[in-house]
């Protein structure tokens, strides 16, 4: 992965991302208020790649957003899968794992979790993500009898979506695959 350097928090005055919110309730009749931050819901793609029986994931510093209105999440997936690993996706190739809320208690967005099978046949371009939208990402091809080690590794960084998906393969798809 690129190397981050110089690294700087500061205040954020104005995003088209993130919007800070408070919401006012009123919870067994008590008056009670919780802050939160509005934000784009998000799609993630977990694709086995057979012709490597690799798992193919993405190093990068930011998530794919469902920031392009209008489409599906599928057809947002798909898009994805192009600009970041270069694999050729039509909505009808993916398979819906699961939707759930990220950054409980601070945002309360959704992402979506979709499972593809790909081929080397089926990757058209290198990924990377869009240059003009300053993306640097690394497109890893994980072996299968390394994936679970990957998962269960405390000292590499992952989301909870990584370990997720490498789980739910392992516990849904692997089983079906036969002898490795």
């Amino acid at each position: 992965m690129e190397r981050i350097e110089g690294a700087a928090v500061g205040r954020c005055a104005a995003s088209p991302y993130l919007r800070p919110l408070t919401l006012h309730y009123r919870q067994n009749g008590a008056q009670k208020s919780w802050d939160f931050m509005k934000t784009h819901d998000s799609v993630a793609i977990l694709m086995f790649n057979s012709s490597q029986q690799s798992l193919v994931l993405v190093k990068q510093f930011r998530p794919g957003l469902v920031d392009q209105p209008g489409l599906s999440l599928e057809e947002v997936a798909c898009s994805e899968a192009w600009e970041e690993c270069g694999y050729r996706l039509a909505p009808s190739d993916l398979r819906r794992v699961a939707t759930y809320k990220s950054g409980v208690g601070l945002t309360g967005s959704s992402q979506t979790m979709f499972y593809a099978e790909v081929t080397d046949g089926q990757r058209g371009g290198p990924g990377g993500g869009l240059a003009e939208e300053g993306e640097l990402i690394e497109v890893v091809h994980l072996p299968l009898d390394g994936a679970r080690a990957f998962a269960d590794d405390p000292d590499v960084p992952k989301t909870l979506g990584v370990i997720f998906g490498i789980s739910w393969f392992f516990s849904c798809v692997a089983p079906g695959l036969g002898p490795r």
